[in-house]
């Protein structure tokens, strides 16, 4: 799991059926002070994250599947989910 900053929403009237009534976010990874850390990528949200929002997100595939109810078998095309919104950070900066 790592935190991340909300960058905004994707808007896609044409997608797989999986991905209806999900939403989509781009974020991008942010350490403890919100300092980006690294690339953007797309994740859905699970949490009712808005833009600017600092967010939990996993990127684990059993952990995914297990978030949307699916057996291990089946393919399911979700890499990251937003699991949480962060309120606070009470550590102290990595050095």
């Amino acid at each position: 799991m790592r935190m991340c900053r909300v960058l905004g929403s994707i808007t896609s009237t044409v997608k797989l059926p999986c991905f209806l009534g999900l939403k989509l976010m781009v974020v991008e990874p942010v350490d403890e002070t919100g300092k980006a850390t690294g690339k953007s990528f797309i994740a859905v949200d699970r949490a009712q994250a808005g833009e600017g929002d600092r967010v939990l997100v996993m990127s684990e595939g059993t952990g995914v599947r297990q978030l949307f109810g699916v057996p291990k078998t089946a393919d399911l095309p979700i890499r990251s989910v937003i699991v949480g919104i962060v309120d606070q950070v009470d550590a102290p900066p990595v050095v």
